[in-house]
């Protein structure tokens, strides 16, 4: 028997168009593939596979990983990694992989946080699982409040000059930290090119300014020269057709893997008004959401996760959506609020839990 020999679909270099990284060289695909979820050892490796190869065939060039993706946590490196082993090392040069670290990853002193013992471990042992030289943007994934800024921002600037990673980038940063990240990095040579924060029509918070009248994340990033790459564009699911009539049994929450509390009375009302929208628009709710995360020019990429390849294309469709029009974002805006689902907002306001 033949191996199954992988060759990209000639035309996947125009498949998708790209977004510039803030004010870098760096282009992302105007939607990229996380792997958050769906590619750990609960999962067939076959599928893992296909989606991977799938997203790559239809212009997806961004691959987002963390240490501690999985179950269990690793295990989404390890899995990619044998899937860039299989069939997508000849194209290394055309795809981007990102990694992060800053969440609890192992046990032990330096299995969680921001400081230069656990990042430049955690990028050598994500390098090590993925197989990989280089990774292309490494992250801090989230800010730690018992770690000096200067230590953290040091240590992704030495993990860029020892050739770790191509960039360096942060998630789920406030405003201000951001802009002394940004501040600190840029001292150092080594200027921050993302950011990655959630970012949904139930989770707005990147767009409001700050009590004290600073400006929104939106306008920092502006401001400072860092792209956005927004994740949980569709709220973890919420954001689709999936609970129109319920709560179906493999589902995050039907799963128990999302808060029960998230899915509302008043939420439901939300997402079956903002299908009825979506639908007019000739789009699936899930695209849609995609569609209005990237209408805003500070994003570079909106990131998507996938349970099968029927999925992804479905999803990927959402970037070849017609633009908004006023008066369909005035109508969204009657339902797009925030709704209590931003899980990360202690990371971002540096509590530790």
């Amino acid at each position: 028997m033949y191996p199954d020999v992988y060759a990209a679909d000639p035309n996947h270099h125009d498949a998708m168009p790209h977004r510039r990284a803030g004010a870098s060289g760096l282009k992302l695909p105007e939607i990229s593939l996380g792997l958050w979820h769906n590619f750990g050892d609960d999962r067939p490796f076959d599928g893992m596979r296909a989606i991977v190869r799938r997203a790559f065939d239809r212009g997806v060039t961004h691959f987002d990983l963390a240490n501690n993706y999985g179950p269990p946590p690793g295990s989404a490196e390890e899995n990619f990694g044998r899937i860039v082993a299989k069939d997508l090392a000849p194209y290394r040069d055309e795809f981007t992989v990102t990694s992060k670290a800053g969440w609890w990853m192992q046990q032990g002193p330096h299995g969680f946080g921001g400081s230069r013992k656990y990042l430049v471990a955690s990028c050598d042992a994500s390098l090590s699982r993925m197989g990989l030289d280089y990774v292309d943007v490494f992250y801090h994934h989230r800010p730690d409040p018992d770690t000096p800024l200067e230590e953290t921002m040091a240590a992704l600037d030495f993990i860029v000059r020892s050739g770790r990673a191509l960039y360096a980038g942060i998630s789920s940063y406030s405003p201000a930290t951001t802009r002394r990240a940004q501040a600190i990095a840029r001292d150092l040579g080594t200027p921050l090119v993302l950011h990655q924060p959630s970012y949904s029509m139930f989770n707005r918070w990147i767009e409001r300014p700050g009590d004290d009248g600073s400006p929104a994340l939106l306008d920092v990033a502006a401001e400072e020269g860092i792209g956005v790459v927004a994740f949980s564009a569709l709220a973890q699911g919420l954001l689709t057709d999936r609970y129109l009539d319920g709560v179906p049994e493999h589902s995050r929450l039907g799963d128990g893997k999302m808060n029960a509390d998230f899915l509302t009375d008043d939420t439901l009302a939300a997402i079956r008004a903002l299908n009825g929208i979506a639908a007019d628009r000739g789009q699936s709710l899930a695209q849609m959401a995609i569609s209005w995360v990237l209408r805003r020019p500070e994003v570079t990429s909106a990131l998507i996760g996938a349970s099968s390849v029927a999925q992804l294309d479905a999803n990927l469709d959402a970037a070849d959506a017609e633009p908004f029009t006023d008066d369909q974002l005035r109508a969204i805006d009657e339902w797009a609020v925030d709704r209590g689902i931003n899980q990360w907002e202690g990371a971002t306001k540096s509590v530790r839990d």
